[in-house]
């Protein structure tokens, strides 16, 4: 899967990720006033709008970028019908073709992390059939379990043909009270980089592994250094654009 992404990257000329984050209070207010005519002051009417604002984003942008990287959590405040939105928003952008990074942020145990896995890179039986519930190309994936909760993604890439991006070293601010601690002389960052590098061995796609890792542009120093650590690792850079 990397090595779509990388040639999507290459023939857009574009190493850029289009966020689709929604806060309702940025939707324009024609469409807010067109679902809620439609729908009524509803969760439904919300995510109608947020819906119809984020095709004509990807429809302003799908020819000039790679990839966009919709934040789960920015639907689910809409309930089940924004889980419906993200969906479909995700659908929407596979047919202008291009590369879905579902920003889930998912990290559990065993069989919950693998279903999770599924949910968003892979397939589920249902009588006869193999059905793909989310459908994203990637997803994020907090390593905080250890790889209990990495090596079943790392499963259903390999089976599926999808990529992850793993947190190592994030942009918000605080990430250093736990990020920049002290383990055996070396910040645990550092251990988080070394086990990427080394989960990503067993999914290798070219140069690169459909293992990546997250690490924000914010600290540039630390950047420098998780790159010498994750040579074959492509990196999600947040904390970069506006």
């Amino acid at each position: 899967m990397i090595s779509r992404l990388i040639d999507k990257i290459t023939d857009k000329k574009a190493p850029i990720v289009v966020g689709l984050d929604p806060n309702l209070k940025f939707v324009p207010e024609k469409l807010k006033r067109a679902a809620t005519e439609e729908k009524g002051e509803s969760l439904d009417a919300a995510a109608e709008a947020v819906l119809a604002f984020n095709k004509a984003i990807v429809d302003a942008t799908y020819d000039l970028i790679p990839a966009v990287k919709p934040q789960i959590a920015m639907y689910e405040q809409f309930g089940i019908p924004g889980l419906a939105a993200y969906k479909e928003t995700v659908d929407y952008c596979h047919e202008k073709g291009l590369i879905v990074i579902g920003d889930v942020k998912r990290g559990d145990i065993g069989s919950t992390s693998e279903s999770y896995a599924i949910a968003h890179l892979g397939e589920i039986q249902v009588g006869e059939k193999k059905l793909k519930p989310f459908d994203e190309d990637f997803a994020t994936v907090n390593p905080y379990l250890g790889s209990d909760g990495v090596k079943p993604f790392v499963d259903v890439c390999n089976r599926c043909d999808r990529g992850i991006f793993v947190l190592v070293k994030t942009s918000n601010p605080s990430s250093g009270e736990f990020q920049d601690r002290l383990m055996d002389g070396r910040p645990l960052y550092e251990h988080v980089a070394d086990k990427v590098r080394e989960w990503g061995e067993d999914s290798m796609d070219g140069a690169y592994s459909n293992v990546g890792a997250v690490v924000g542009a914010t600290y540039p120093e630390q950047g420098e250094i998780a790159r010498k650590l994750m040579p074959h690792t492509y990196i999600l850079v947040p904390g970069y654009g506006a």
